[in-house]
C-alpha cells in the first residue's frame, strides 16, 4: 500500500483510509455484524491500511469500543483518526458541543473507548462559530503537548477557517467531501490545503451512492437520501443519467463505477487520500484495487468536462 504524508514532515499514513462509520448505527438503523466488522478492520491492516477513521458519537460510542476492540495487541499497526463535537440523541443530530471542557470531556471517554493512551490525529467534526476558533484548536494543542493526541485534523470548513486553524497551531489534514459528482471544494479550499502543506483526507467519493452505478429512480419512501433535493425526482432521473457515462467508461476498463469514483479521487494529488466507508470484508480487495487504478489524459479530460461543476442537479448536506 502507498503511503502519503499528512501535513509538512506530518505522519505517513496509507494512501487508502478505512472510514468505520457504516459499522455503527448513526442515524437510528441497524448495526452491521460487529465480528465482520472487526475482521474487516483487522483485514485492512494486514492489507497496509493504517488510516482508521472514526468518531465518538457513532453509534453513540460504540464505534470507537469496535476499533478498540480489533486494534487490540496491535495498536502499533494502527493510525486512529477521531471526531468530536456532534450531539446525538434518539438517531438524530441535536447540535455541535466544542466547549474546551466539553472536548477535555470527550477525549478522556475515547482514550477509554479505544483502548489507546494517545490519538493519533483528532479533530472537531465541523464548525458553527459557538466558539471562538482560538479556543478550539487550543484545546486541542494543549491535548498535544498533555501527549493524548498526536496531531491535529479539521473536518468540513472553508478555506479562511482553514488558514485560522492552521495560524493557531499546525493542521496535520483537512477531511472534506470530495467526488466527481461534488467537486465545489476545488476552487478554493483544495488549493489552500496544498499550499499550506496539509494532508486532504476525502470522504463521500461516491456521492453517497449516486456515483455506484446501483442506484435506481424513485428510490423507496424510507430511503433517507430523500432528504436531499439531489436524490429527489426529476433530479435523481437526470443525475443518474450523467452516472451512465461513469459506467460505461469502467466497462471498458473492465472495472466497477465505484472503483473508478474511488480512482478519481487518488488521482488528484498525492496529498489527497480516498477515505473509503466499509464493513465487509468482501469489499476490500476491489477497493485497494481501485487504487491501481490509471486514467489516459483524454479520459481525465472526458470525466472533467462531463461532470464539471453544476453537472449534478440538486444539493446534498455537502452543500451547506
Amino acid at each position: 500500500m502507498t503511503t502519503i504524508a499528512l501535513g509538512n514532515n506530518g505522519p505517513l499514513v496509507s494512501k487508502l483510509g478505512l472510514g468505520c462509520m457504516r459499522m455503527s448505527s448513526i442515524w437510528g438503523g441497524a448495526t452491521n455484524d460487529e465480528n465482520e466488522s472487526i475482521a474487516t478492520i483487522q483485514m485492512a491492516l494486514d492489507s497496509g491500511i493504517n488510516f482508521l477513521n472514526t468518531g465518538d458519537f457513532y453509534g453513540s460510542g460504540h464505534n470507537e469500543l469496535l476499533v478498540g476492540k480489533a486494534i487490540k495487541g496491535r495498536r502499533d499497526d494502527a493510525f486512529i483518526s477521531v471526531k468530536f463535537g456532534a450531539i446525538f440523541y434518539g438517531g438524530k443530530l441535536l447540535g455541535l458541543d466544542l466547549r474546551p471542557v466539553a472536548i477535555k470531556n470527550f477525549i478522556n471517554y475515547s482514550l477509554v473507548r479505544l483502548g489507546v493512551d494517545t490519538i493519533d490525529l483528532y479533530q472537531p467534526c465541523r464548525l458553527d462559530g459557538s466558539v471562538p476558533i482560538e479556543d478550539l484548536i487550543g484545546t486541542v494543542a494543549d491535548l498535544i503537548k498533555e501527549g493524548k493526541v498526536r496531531y491535529l485534523g479539521v473536518s468540513e470548513i472553508t478555506s479562511d477557517q482553514l488558514r485560522q486553524a492552521n495560524s493557531i497551531y499546525p493542521v496535520s489534514a483537512l477531511e472534506i467531501g470530495y467526488s466527481l459528482a461534488d467537486r465545489q471544494i476545488e476552487s478554493d479550499l483544495l488549493p489552500t490545503a496544498k499550499e499550506l502543506g496539509i494532508g486532504v483526507v476525502a470522504f463521500a467519493n461516491t456521492a453517497e451512492g449516486l456515483l455506484t452505478g446501483e442506484m435506481k429512480a424513485p428510490l423507496p419512501a424510507n430511503d433517507y437520501h430523500l432528504h436531499f433535493s439531489r436524490f429527489q425526482g426529476e433530479n435523481l432521473v437526470k443525475n443518474l443519467e450523467k452516472v451512465e457515462m461513469l459506467r460505461q467508461m469502467a466497462s471498458e476498463k473492465g472495472y466497477t463505477p465505484t472503483q473508478l469514483a474511488i480512482a478519481w479521487v487518488n488521482a488528484q494529488g498525492d496529498h489527497i487520500m480516498p477515505l473509503v466507508s466499509m464493513s465487509r470484508r468482501s469489499r476490500l480487495p476491489e477497493n485497494i484495487q481501485a487504487m491501481e487504478i490509471t486514467f489516459t489524459p483524454e479520459e481525465m479530460d472526458l470525466l472533467s468536462i462531463h461532470f464539471s461543476q453544476g453537472a449534478i442537479l440538486g444539493g446534498t448536506y455537502l452543500q451547506r
